[in-house]
């Protein structure tokens, strides 16, 4: 079992409900809705490039996934995270936009965001203590040699290459891409994602993540609000304390899925 801290939309989110079409599976149900049709693209073609994000569902990354310290246990690590997130200021980033990262594709914020830096500097620092030391296997997988001085040091220090200074928010749609596919892909990603890019992308909740055994698809275990629950909560009903509820969603909810529903049909 391993766990990760995750930034995610709500599941009725429009985002979330076409990102979960692009790669092929929702990351709170775990279920594969139904794929899209991208111009050019055939469904096979589109699930192998997916493949590598799929299982990891659709996020990006603030603590990496983690083997639980011996000494600590997951209602503890729950309790902390309500902790903390009640404690930390929502926010926005202006735009984020279809961006290259390496050879992955992936959205990105058009400029640099502070907030979600110290952010996801903050997550890092107070959770390291939930984390088990890494195992020699852990380390090698890696690829150490590989990396600067600087993400060695955090590998070894934080059990992550890509915290602190080397740490760029991203949210990953494609596995590794061939200098030849770019353009495709890019323009279908364009195509796919720019109508849900307009708003700013609300950072209103961090999501528990977890890894049931090695290899597993990872999925949402808990999603917490940030800030005081009150600032949450709509006027005349009562909010649910320390998970985003999945069922019976609000109007609000299926007003949004139905508009992400309308986009991803003017899109195929």
């Amino acid at each position: 079992m391993r766990y990760a801290i995750y930034f995610t939309p709500s599941i009725y989110d429009p985002l979330s409900v076409a990102a979960a079409s692009w790669l092929g599976r929702n990351v709170y149900s775990g279920e594969a809705p139904e794929a899209p049709s991208i111009a050019g693209f055939s469904r096979q073609e589109l699930a192998f490039h997916t493949a590598v994000p799929r299982r990891y569902g659709f996020h990006g990354t603030i603590k990496a996934p983690f083997r639980l310290h011996s000494e600590r246990s997951e209602a503890a690590l729950l309790k902390a995270l309500m902790h903390f997130a009640s404690t930390a200021t929502p926010f926005e980033i202006p735009r984020m936009e279809i961006a290259r990262l390496g050879e992955f594709y992936g959205l990105a914020p058009s400029v640099p965001c502070e907030q979600m830096n110290h952010l996801a500097a903050a997550v890092v620092q107070t959770f390291d203590a939930f984390r088990a030391p890494l195992s020699d296997a852990e380390i090698e997988r890696r690829d150490p040699d590989r990396l600067t001085a600087s993400q060695f040091s955090n590998l070894h220090r934080w059990g992550y290459p890509y915290v602190m200074d080397e740490f760029r928010f991203h949210m990953t749609l494609t596995g590794p891409i061939h200098p030849s596919l770019n353009a495709r892909f890019e323009h279908a990603l364009r195509e796919f994602f720019t109508p849900l890019l307009n708003e700013p992308l609300k950072i209103s909740s961090l999501a528990l993540f977890i890894e049931p055994e090695a290899g597993a698809p990872l999925r949402v275990h808990s999603q917490h609000p940030l800030g005081k629950l009150s600032a949450h909560r709509p006027v005349g009903v009562s909010a649910r304390v320390g998970t985003t509820a999945i069922s019976d969603p609000p109007r609000t909810a299926a007003t949004k899925a139905a508009l992400a529903a309308r986009l991803l049909q003017a899109n195929c």
